[in-house]
Formats: structure tokens, C-alpha cells, sequence
């Protein structure tokens, strides 16, 4: 296997909390960073003031950290993009920008979902979007602010060529960032995906109060259905119990960082979605991605009922009581096997 051509210069695409952090990461990496964002303020903040006042404070900037919201300017000569926009706006997104980059150009997705209506994966939507690009995933147990403050993180990068994905991560290698490089593209995206999911349970348990004990237990029969679906779909169980799986769900699912778990506990408590999107509350991403979780899961014979539980329970089908009582009335059978 042959090592691939340094990559210099890194082009990101949105400068919320997450695209912002990420292009830090490319800056301390010694690499030429260009972050495109569509706001003029929070551009013009991150050129005249060194932060992003609007999605992470006070925390400074590297110097050689460029914003614009000239996306062709920021996408000139990239020789790795990192896409950081919602994973239902992925599509949209990377059709805009599909004909200013270089046929060959990896672009990385650091969304974290499913698409709905199709049930594809961020990498597949990049492929139909970006024919020209080589699609690739950044995910694992990271949190914007974490990142962007420096503190140390490790994550997963997957692309289909080994060669590849290992000069992604030596792109974006640091003292505080250490990318492991996989092949494995399905394993790390249903990881990121189905975490999501998972951590709304999580929440819901606690802002129910219904104990640490049913917490763990919903983490762990969690896990049994992230495994379930990814392997059904071809991904590999040593990725599952790696960074972009086991170690996404735990940080996601226990942390009130998480928005995801955040939400659950909101729901736990006696929140609807209607209510919350009144408040302003913002969508977790695993709030899209249940339902096409549970689709899928259903073509593939997999069954997700802590998952399928969520969509219902998001979708206001059923209550929160009433899906705690679905569970715990499920048939007994064996944990393993």
C-alpha cells in the first residue's frame, strides 16, 4: 500500500460550533485552512474578533484559520474538504458545491445521521451528489467545544481506500486530535447514527427518573441494537466496539453536552417535540434518524425495539409510559445468542 501525497490545504464547510472546531483541528495540524460559512457576522467575527461568538464563545481562534462566505474561494485548490453541515441538508449542500472542486477530492462528512426517504448514509449521499469526489467520515466521541478548546480527543476517519483515509488523519493529526484511520465506512456511520437515537432513550430514562440502573440497562441493550443493524449491513464488530461506536454512545448518551440526550431528558420530563419547537428548542439529529433507523432495520430483518420505541415516542404515537411498558412487557428471551 502506497503512501498517499501530503494534503496541505483543507477546505470546511460550515461554520457552526462543529465546522468551526473542526477547521482549529486542520489549523493546529499545520495545514492552510478555509472555512466557508453562510452567516456574514459570524464570518466577519472569526476574521475581525479571532472566535465564533455565536457557537463557541470565547474561545480563540488559530491565526491562520480563514473564514468567507465565498464558497468558491474557500474550496479552491482544497485538497480535502470536511463537510460539516446536518446530515438532512447534506444533499443540498454538497450539490452546490459539487462542480467547484477537483474530480478526485476527498470530501469528508462530519454528520452524524441518516437520510430520510432514501435511507442513505452521508458517504452515499456525497457519491450521488459529488460524482466526482471521494467520499469519506469523520465521527467518534467528540464534543464541539471540547475540541475547539483543545482538550484531547480522539475520533474515527473511515474512507473505502486505507491509503487515504490514513493521510486524512495525519492531516488532522495534533498533540490534542488523534484520527484513527479505517475502511470501515458503514460500521462508523450507523455508529454515529444510531448513537443519536440511543442517547434520546438515555435522556428519557433520566428525565423520568427512572434510575441509574435503567439507564445502564438502556445503554447496553442500546449497543445490542447499534451492533445488530450495523453487522446486518456489512460493518465490521471491531469498528462497533470502537471510538465511532461504543465510544460515541457512551459520551453521547450520559452527557447533558449531548443535544441529543438533552432532548430525551426534555421529553422524560414531560416535554413534547411540539412544545419544544415552540421554545425554540432545536431538533436532535436523532430525531430524524429513528425512523429511518427503524425502516431499515425492518428490510434487514434486525429488530430495534429501544429504537423503534424512540420514533414512536418522537413521532407522539405513543407516550413515554407507554413505550416503557412496550419494553418492559417484550417476551423474555436470552441476552446473547
Amino acid at each position: 500500500m502506497s503512501e498517499r501525497p501530503a494534503i496541505e490545504r483543507v477546505a470546511v464547510i460550515g461554520a457552526g460550533a462543529w465546522g468551526t472546531a473542526l477547521a482549529l483541528v486542520a489549523a493546529r495540524a499545520g495545514r492552510e485552512v478555509r472555512l466557508y460559512g453562510r452567516d456574514p457576522e459570524t464570518v466577519a467575527a472569526i476574521g475581525e474578533e479571532g472566535r465564533n461568538p455565536r457557537y463557541l464563545g470565547d474561545i480563540r481562534l488559530e491565526p491562520g484559520l480563514y473564514a468567507t462566505t465565498d464558497a468558491a474561494h474557500a474550496l479552491d485548490g482544497a485538497q480535502l474538504v470536511i463537510l460539516s453541515v446536518p446530515a438532512q441538508a447534506t444533499r443540498a449542500s454538497a450539490g452546490e458545491l459539487a462542480g467547484l472542486i477537483a474530480p478526485g477530492t476527498p470530501v469528508v462528512s462530519a454528520a452524524k445521521g441518516l437520510e430520510h426517504g432514501t435511507r442513505a448514509t452521508m458517504t452515499d449521499v456525497i457519491a450521488a451528489a459529488m460524482p466526482n469526489a471521494v467520499a469519506g467520515v469523520l465521527s467518534g466521541p467528540s464534543f464541539a467545544v471540547d475540541v475547539a478548546r483543545g482538550l484531547p480527543t480522539a475520533v474515527t476517519v473511515a474512507a473505502k481506500d486505507d491509503a487515504l483515509a490514513e493521510a486524512i488523519a495525519r492531516a488532522l493529526s495534533s498533540s490534542t486530535f488523534r484520527p484513527y484511520a479505517s475502511h470501515d465506512l458503514i460500521g462508523v456511520q450507523v455508529g454515529g447514527a444510531l448513537k443519536n437515537v440511543l442517547a434520546i432513550a438515555s435522556g428519557i430514562v433520566v428525565g423520568r427518573g427512572l434510575g441509574a440502573s435503567a439507564q445502564a440497562a438502556t445503554t447496553a441493550r442500546g449497543f445490542a441494537e447499534l451492533t445488530r443493524l450495523a453487522r446486518a449491513l456489512g460493518a465490521e464488530a471491531e469498528t462497533l466496539m470502537g471510538l465511532s461506536g461504543l465510544g460515541d454512545l457512551v459520551l453521547t448518551a450520559t452527557s447533558p453536552q449531548s443535544r441529543n440526550f438533552s432532548l430525551g431528558v426534555a421529553i422524560g420530563a414531560g416535554g413534547s417535540i411540539a412544545d419544544l419547537t415552540r421554545r425554540g428548542t432545536k431538533l436532535a439529529e436523532g430525531v430524524h434518524t429513528a425512523s429511518v433507523a427503524v425502516e431499515f432495520a425492518a428490510s434487514h430483518g434486525v429488530e430495534l425495539p429501544i429504537t423503534a420505541a424512540v420514533a414512536d415516542v418522537v413521532a407522539e404515537t405513543i407516550g413515554v409510559d407507554g413505550a416503557i411498558d412496550r419494553l418492559m412487557s417484550r417476551p423474555l428471551k436470552r441476552e446473547v445468542g
